[in-house]
């Protein structure tokens, strides 16, 4: 199927609609100046540049997310080692050359568009009115590092991208002899035969010498060796540790219950309508129809107004204050004009909801809990401030945590990732506390570092253990089995491959298995779909029999310990009505196989076009990691 459709994306189709693409971004291949020109990016594409801070940003979100995905710390070096810095920064290139060209061909989203969009996003509403507010947009956007114009720069890229998808698939459907093809290809069946080469096919190793696996152990070094262990000794200053500890004073928690007890409870409603009137005599006559029980809505167009409701809003909902006080002495049902600071109005109340006000002994847990937060915070602030000093004057991590009033714990020992010898994450370490112990030498000291929330650690290395192979008595079991379980693969596969050898010469699989005394398995009726459930056919067996001809002889592993030695011995068409519904249910998803594509030879067509540039050093540097010299391996720090 994925030949059939990558034949269909270097046909004259889609040679046609890639060509559409790039002759729009020549004939629109005007200056872009959405975007201003900066030197010194972590990728220049054009005139769009993604500057370090911008990288760091998307690179740290992808890490926040591995972090919730495996539920422990990430280090931006372990997900630099993985290929996560590669990864975000080839899509941003790739992003940015093809958000570039979009605008040179003329598909720019209006002003007005980007604002009805950045409008309807929930986190930028207001939570009592529900609609956009600016101040709570301006705050979000500082909150994750954004400016106004980066954001909407990113909507406006959004919607020219969604703008071109939805033109470019309207009406896109792969031909139907494609999709038949698909349905012949996914439908065929094969009858596989094979002669399951299993451990008791083979005779058993002799128990491996010591020799053997201290040879076994060297050539496997690299995957023994330990990394480095280091043995700490942590001073915790956390509120949560002193809490229990901290006790609160009766009169503080009347004192803030009084001070807060018009915002503890829960605020009267009402809904409401708002005319406004131009004078007391539309009012008078506005009052008087709603009063007859004609609607808002018809009454304001008939005096060239709009009608302005409120749902089960609190006071402070209503942005006039004066017209908002009249409008709550109102009761459910009442009609009156009310004269506002912004203008005269009537106003019909529809409904009132009371308010609630909490009672000193229904807030006191929250408010003691809160106190006895605040206390503990300052607590552990006043330790931290006694700890640094004590350490400042020359005591040491012991002495000064003692002088401060704070236990000293040993932990360890454990790698750069936070685990211990066992493999298994350390409890009560976080990545920050991780990456400053191994920042330190041997009996280094850290100062006071700042956790967060209000929570702060001093660290000293007590002990560096370098990589290290592990003793070899240690390992000597699992050396052994690893060693054993190697050999009888080695013997499995040659086995294996005598017994193809046999085959390809004519021999029959009956006639081999008679001779070689290993069994023949029959699995008849194999497809594309069914393959993977069968418990009888392993990925690499089906790869072999739809990748072969009828009669070839394949060696392949299978599922469980072994070789399965085959060949194909029928092939079978699917049913015709079969093949014709399949064909149908599958251009859908054929369509959008080929327009994926496109997009994908569109991309690459842009960032060729853009001539994008990439500085990876200028990209570990954002995340605070060296430079890679010329063989690829960090730089020594200077």
């Amino acid at each position: 199927m994925l030949s059939a459709i990558r034949s269909f994306a270097k046909s004259w189709v889609a040679a046609v609609l890639i060509g559409l693409l790039i002759i729009s971004f020549a004939v629109f291949g005007i200056t872009d100046v959405f975007r201003g020109h900066k030197s010194g990016g972590v990728i220049v594409a054009g005139s769009r540049t993604v500057q370090a801070a911008d990288f760091r940003r998307e690179f740290d979100d992808a890490r926040r997310r591995a972090e919730q995905q495996f539920g422990q710390p990430v280090s931006a070096e372990l997900a630099a080692s993985s290929g996560l810095d590669r990864q975000i920064l080839q899509a941003l290139a790739t992003r940015e050359s093809f958000a570039g060209l979009l605008y040179k061909m003329g598909i720019t989203p209006s002003d007005k568009l980007v604002a009805e969009q950045i409008a309807k996003i929930p986190a930028f509403s207001n939570p009592v009115t529900g609609r956009f507010d600016k101040q709570q947009y301006v705050s979000r956007l500082a909150q994750n590092e954004l400016t106004t114009a980066k954001f909407e720069a990113s909507i406006s890229d959004d919607l020219a991208e969604q703008h071109l998808v939805a033109a470019l698939m309207s009406n896109l459907l792969a031909p139907r002899a494609y999709a038949s093809m698909a349905a012949v290809f996914s439908l065929e069946s094969r009858d596989i035969g094979y002669l399951l080469v299993e451990p008791g096919s083979v005779p058993r190793p002799a128990a491996p010498t010591d020799a053997q696996l201290t040879a076994f152990m060297k050539e496997n070094a690299a995957q023994l060796t330990q990394p480095e262990f280091r043995v700490l000794t942590v001073v915790h200053f956390s509120p949560q540790l002193v809490a229990p500890t901290v006790k609160v004073d009766e009169g503080e928690i009347r004192k803030r219950y009084d001070f807060r007890k018009d915002t503890l409870g829960t605020p009267e409603t009402r809904t409401l309508t708002q005319i406004p009137v131009k004078d007391a005599a539309q009012a008078q006559a506005a009052a008087a129809r709603l009063t007859k029980g004609e609607p808002p809505q018809a009454v304001a167009k008939s005096l060239g107004a709009d009608a302005i409701n409120y749902d089960n809003k609190p006071m402070s909902a209503i942005p006039d204050r004066k017209l908002a006080t009249g409008a709550f002495k109102l009761q459910a049902g009442q009609v009156a004009a009310v004269q506002g600071d912004l203008g005269l109005a009537v106003v019909k109340v529809e409904a009132v909801t009371p308010g609630r006000t909490v009672s000193f002994e229904e807030a006191r847990p929250q408010i003691e809990a809160e106190l006895r937060k605040d206390a503990a915070v300052e607590k552990v602030y006043a330790q931290s401030q006694a700890y640094d000093d004590a350490h400042q004057k020359g005591a040491n991590l012991a002495e000064s945590a003692q002088k401060a009033g704070v236990a000293a714990t040993t932990i360890g020992p454990l790698t750069k990732d936070g685990r211990g010898p066992d493999g298994q994450p350390v409890a009560g370490l976080s990545q920050k506390l991780v990456d400053t112990a191994f920042g330190l030498p041997s009996g280094g000291e850290s100062e006071v570092v700042d956790a967060g929330g209000g929570e702060y650690f001093a660290v000293r290395v007590e002990k560096v253990i370098p990589p290290a192979l592990p003793p070899f008595a240690a390992v000597k079991p699992q050396l052994a089995q690893a060693w054993t379980m190697r050999q009888l693969n080695q013997a499995m596969q040659a086995k294996a491959e005598s017994l193809a050898a046999r085959l390809r010469k004519g021999e029959s699989l009956d006639a081999v298995s008679a001779s070689s005394g290993v069994r023949v398995v029959q699995v008849p009726g194999v497809n594309r779909q069914n393959a993977q459930q069968n418990a009888l056919v392993s990925p690499e067996i089906a790869a072999a029999a739809f990748g072969g001809k009828p009669k070839e002889p394949f060696v392949a592993r299978a599922r469980t310990f072994g070789y399965a030695v085959g060949e194909v011995e029928a092939i079978h068409a699917g049913d015709m009505a079969a093949l014709a519904q399949s064909a149908e249910q599958m251009r859908p998803q054929m369509t959008s196989t080929i327009f994926r594509e496109l997009g994908e030879s569109a991309q690459a067509s842009a960032r060729r076009k853009m001539k994008v540039k990439v500085d990876y050093n200028a990209a570990r540097a954002a995340i605070g990691l060296t430079p890679l010299d010329a063989k690829g391996q960090p730089e020594p720090p200077k």
